[in-house]
């Protein structure tokens, strides 16, 4: 048991009317007598979803559809596929990756026999490769591939593909797919579902890259042998529409996407959802508190999702007043799930690995991350240099850069996301969040596993050699807590340099 006089219990801190956030607060160090790759990460995302790790991709449509659902899904995560589209758009980018178990999803097009095209980039769209198909699209018959190497202008690409190419299973894992280029000689292959649409295609170049990463670890896959995805949903009548094609799909769970969740909306789309399809987990949210947290877990709740105007792009606390510091939050509602037996998944303000050592040992099961994931190469979007106005010049500074939208900005809610912040209805729309630019992070596949390994050394730090450990130290009071000054905080970061390059790995 730690000294009483050296910092304070989780409980005592979080009780004296102060919204404190991650870097408000610091932990005491622990013992240690286990290594760090001995620490254990794995979780839960919902009541029945066990993950390998405890990342997830937030639904915003800056961030969430299939090439960072399989990325995050190949890393034992997962992702919440964004429902600020239709819900067959939805339900098609969940399709997508569901049907693979690769760790990318490539943007090679799909193009009919009779296709022609003046220049190579027309044809591919900047790919090496297209799929033909007899019409043109992922739902007819495969007839051959073809290479940009070989386009000729003006000719139809029946005319230099390759016709009936070797296939492989859409279903076979990045190894088992690397091994079937290598034993067969070949320098790429369609992948064919059992159905016999073809999916994708994968190249040497793509194993090669792959290959470049830190090892795969244990994927996240559900029953059927599919990676697990998630997929959001809200809490209007054409939702139910919504939820009826996710599930269909093989939505792993639902979250129901509301900014404020304790709402009589919320509560009646947990009834409707949890009668139609109770074998679906239901993630719901947001909530910051225990009287939120208790209205939905009474409701049906299989996980909570906590966080409200902590996000790098949010402005809720600002425009509306209401909200919580994100450490407080996670904390409270924690304690109170626990005794649930529900996991927590800890939603926004995490900027670094430190963040989210805090946030699970804080009772989290889980962090949602958005910007720290936005700006990387699974990321929608298309990367564009960032532009400085200096002294009336304008120069490229180097940088690539990725659009990065909160769902409350006015730009996303042109698109439906304003009935996650009830505004719908009303004739005036008030912006919750911003537009903005995030800098090109790279692969989620490279920085995902160097960023878990930093979170392992945390909770080594600790002493905790799982969540659940880091969770049971917090709650015997071993575990002790202080509130760090301004001045701590700068001098627990980066400080008296003239200049430095920050690198993580």
């Amino acid at each position: 048991m730690a000294h009483s006089d050296d910092g304070f219990s989780a409980a005592r801190l979080f009780s004296q009317g102060v919204s404190y956030t991650y870097d408000d607060v610091i932990f005491h160090p622990g013992y240690i007598d286990f290594p760090a790759d001995a620490v254990d990460v794995s979780t839960r995302l919902s009541r029945r979803v066990p993950l390998a790790v405890p990342c997830v991709a937030s639904p915003m449509d800056t961030v969430s559809e299939a090439s960072m659902a399989v990325a995050m899904a190949s890393l034992g995560g997962a992702a919440v596929v964004h429902g600020n589209t239709d819900p067959a758009t939805q339900a098609s980018i969940l399709r997508a990756a569901k049907s693979r178990r690769l760790p990318f999803v490539s943007a090679t097009p799909f193009l009919s026999p009779s296709s022609v095209f003046p220049s190579a980039a027309d044809f591919s769209g900047g790919c090496a490769y297209a799929l033909v198909t007899e019409n043109g699209d992922s739902h007819s018959l495969l007839v051959g591939v073809a290479a940009a190497a070989h386009h000729k202008p003006g000719v139809p690409v029946s005319e230099y593909m390759t016709p009936a190419p070797r296939t492989t299973s859409a279903a076979f894992d990045f190894e088992q797919a690397a091994a079937f280029l290598a034993d067969e000689g070949l320098d790429f292959a369609p992948l064919v579902s059992d159905a016999g649409e073809a999916v994708d295609l994968i190249t040497a170049q793509d194993i090669e890259r792959i290959r470049s990463y830190p090892k795969l670890g244990k994927p996240s896959v559900g029953d059927d042998g599919r990676f697990v995805v998630a997929a959001a949903i809200g809490t209007r009548e054409e939702d139910k529409r919504r939820l009826e094609l996710l599930v269909k799909e093989g939505a792993n769970a639902i979250v129901i996407d509301s900014s404020q969740g304790n709402s009589v909306y919320q509560l009646d789309m947990i009834k409707y959802a949890k009668r139609i399809f109770p074998e679906v987990d239901l993630i719901c949210g947001n909530v910051v508190t225990i009287a939120q947290a208790q209205n939905l877990i009474g409701a049906g709740a299989d996980g909570l999702r906590v966080g409200m105007g902590s996000g790098s792009i949010c402005t809720t606390q600002e425009v509306c007043a209401v909200g919580r510091g994100q450490a407080t939050a996670v904390y409270k509602v924690a304690s109170y799930a626990k005794d649930h037996d529900l996991p927590v998944i800890a939603d926004g303000g995490i900027s670094n690995s430190g963040h989210i050592v805090k946030a699970l040992t804080l009772g989290a099961s889980t962090v949602m991350m958005g910007s720290f994931l936005a700006g990387s190469l699974e990321a929608p979007g298309v990367y564009e240099y960032k532009v400085l106005f200096l002294l009336y010049l304008c120069y490229k500074d180097g940088r690539r850069v990725k659009k990065y939208r909160g769902m409350g900005s006015l730009e996303a809610m042109t698109k439906g996301s304003d009935a996650r912040y009830l505004g719908d209805m009303l004739k005036l729309k008030v912006a919750q969040g911003v537009v903005g630019a995030v800098a090109d992070k790279g692969s989620v596949l490279r920085f995902i596993p160097y960023t878990m390994q930093a979170v392992k050394q945390g909770f080594q730090d600790l002493g905790a050699s799982s969540l659940q450990s880091a969770h049971d130290l917090l709650r015997s009071e071993s575990l002790r807590l202080e509130v760090r000054t301004g001045a701590a905080q700068v001098e627990g970061g980066i400080h008296g340099l003239v200049s430095y390059e920050k690198k993580a790995f």
